[in-house]
């Protein structure tokens, strides 16, 4: 069950007052102390009515929200808990409980490599030792692939802060085709990752075109304040819309790529498509599927469908479908030599 925060409000307040054996607590009492606190969060006024009150105390009272708080009523106008050690804020986490915030800090830790991340620590690390505390460790039932030997992953939090803040970025790039290392003014504008790989996404200073870097293969990071930044209209969705991978080529013509596949790959295409304009045009006798997607070529479009092999053929276009079978042909004589 969804609260609003001014009922979270009211709860903590209620839950303060009862816990406070110091003095007894009238119903009115519950009320202006309600007020009092709804005031210093909004800064307003904030009607708090009787019968709101008496919801709330029925609502902290239920298992609905699991407090189960144990108010008694006692000379028929003054509230307190029964229990003196009771809290709402002690209420022990389940077992769900623990396993869900046990698995979704696994899957945070994935992007520790932000330094947004560490503003979550101090949280983190309060939630680990609550977990603990209650019961013994339990291997994670979530597993994320992640290669932290990867190059160029400590410079993602320097990139993303470097975006977030619009700062022009003087690189050293080399490409695994470049023989030396070139060093350009770059416009940084997102952070793109594929395959477990991550690619920075911007424009060099004075051109519109927009360009692909691998951060493995950034040698260098320096800053160059003297330019202004360039802003960009362009978002990632949009960018890669027609793509598969990081490739985009926005200036050709998109292309109806369609396949066949065996019996026993095409569940798995057709559970997890190519790409989300995948369509599934004709199931055979044999059990093989024929689909289509409408992307750009491009060269992860080719190494995904090489990656099927045998159980999968490439039936349209006619220039991919020469390009595979060309593939093929080289790759079946690296295992005829002897």
């Amino acid at each position: 069950m969804a609260i609003n925060k001014n009922a979270l409000i009211r709860y903590k307040t209620i839950d303060k007052c009862l816990q406070n054996r110091m003095r007894d607590w009238t119903l009115q009492d519950l009320i202006e102390a309600c007020s009092d606190a709804l005031y210093d969060f909004e800064g307003r006024d904030v009607n708090v009515s009787t019968r709101t009150v008496q919801l709330d105390i029925q609502m902290l009272r239920s298992d609905k929200l699991g407090y189960n708080a144990p108010i008694e009523v006692y000379e028929r106008k003054f509230y307190h808990y029964s229990d003196p050690n009771y809290s709402i804020t002690n209420i022990p986490l389940t077992e769900n409980d623990m396993n869900v915030l046990s698995e979704t800090m696994d899957m945070l830790r994935q992007f520790q490599d932000f330094s947004l991340f560490n503003e979550f620590k101090g949280i983190f690390n309060k939630l680990e030792d609550k977990i603990y505390t209650e019961r013994h460790k339990k291997p994670a039932v979530i597993h994320l692939d992640k290669n932290t030997d990867l190059k160029g992953l400590e410079l993602l939090d320097e990139l993303y802060q470097a975006i977030l803040k619009e700062v022009v970025l003087d690189l050293m790039y080399q490409s695994f085709k470049a023989r030396v290392p070139q060093t350009f003014i770059f416009h940084p504008h997102f952070l793109k990752e594929f395959n477990n790989r991550w690619f920075l996404v911007g424009q060099r200073a004075g051109s519109n075109i927009v360009l692909t870097l691998a951060l493995d293969r950034i040698m260098g990071v320096d800053y160059d304040f003297t330019v202004p930044y360039k802003s960009s209209e362009i978002r990632a969705d949009q960018y890669y819309a027609n793509t598969i991978g990081v490739t985009v080529l926005n200036d050709a013509q998109l292309q109806n790529v369609i396949f066949k596949v065996n019996k026993q790959n095409a569940p798995y295409i057709e559970t997890k498509p190519f790409h989300t304009s995948q369509q599934l045009v004709e199931k055979h006798r044999d059990g093989s599927v024929t689909f289509q997607i409408r992307v750009h070529l491009n060269f992860e479009l080719e190494r995904l469908l090489l990656g099927f092999g045998d159980s999968l053929e490439v039936l349209a276009p006619r220039q991919l479908r020469r390009r595979m079978r060309n593939k093929f042909r080289e790759g079946l004589k690296c295992y005829e030599r002897n």
